[in-house]
């Protein structure tokens, strides 16, 4: 899978104009599940870690698109239908990544209501990817998938977007 190399990303060429500003980071996560109600994560390959499919937004894109952008470069499947279940955004969710490079997150978490293709193990962000049981989740795991997975079953039980 080819994508947008940061350089040439949106984020990319802002960090490179505000140096060590915090920086508001618009952008997605998805749970995708298969028929088993197993859930796709995928292992980073900037940090290792268990993650579900995630980005940034870029500019001319709509949050959905880069939902469905996001799974496909991830994990090569093309996702038939969104739904969005909760938006983490505010100071809590202000992180430091391993660049040093800060950034205030405003994502919207989608549920993947379909999709299509085969899974992509290995790609330019990804060095593995699976289906795994929410009871038996690998580590080392990135601590918004439990979050978002909550979140996803508030929404589900509720019918709620959750805003956080």
């Amino acid at each position: 899978m080819s994508s947008i190399s940061w350089a040439d990303s949106y984020l990319g060429q802002l960090r490179a104009l505000a140096g060590d500003r915090v920086l508001l980071f618009v952008g997605a996560r998805c749970v995708v599940r298969d028929a088993t109600d197993r859930v796709l994560l995928i292992k980073r390959s900037d940090n290792g870690l268990w993650a579900l499919p995630a980005g940034a937004m870029e500019l001319g894109e709509s949050i959905a698109g880069c939902a469905a952008r996001e799974v496909y470069e991830e994990t090569g499947l093309r996702a038939a239908g969104v739904t969005p279940f909760a938006m983490h955004t505010g100071a809590d969710y202000t992180f430091t990544n391993m660049y040093d490079h800060t950034y205030q997150l405003f994502v919207v978490c989608f549920r993947v209501d379909g999709y299509g293709g085969h899974l992509v193990r290995e790609t330019d962000e990804t060095t593995d990817a699976g289906f795994f049981a929410v009871g038996s989740l690998p580590a080392p795991l990135a601590g918004t998938v439990p979050d978002t997975l909550s979140d996803l079953t508030a929404f589900e039980h509720s019918g709620q977007l959750v805003l956080k």
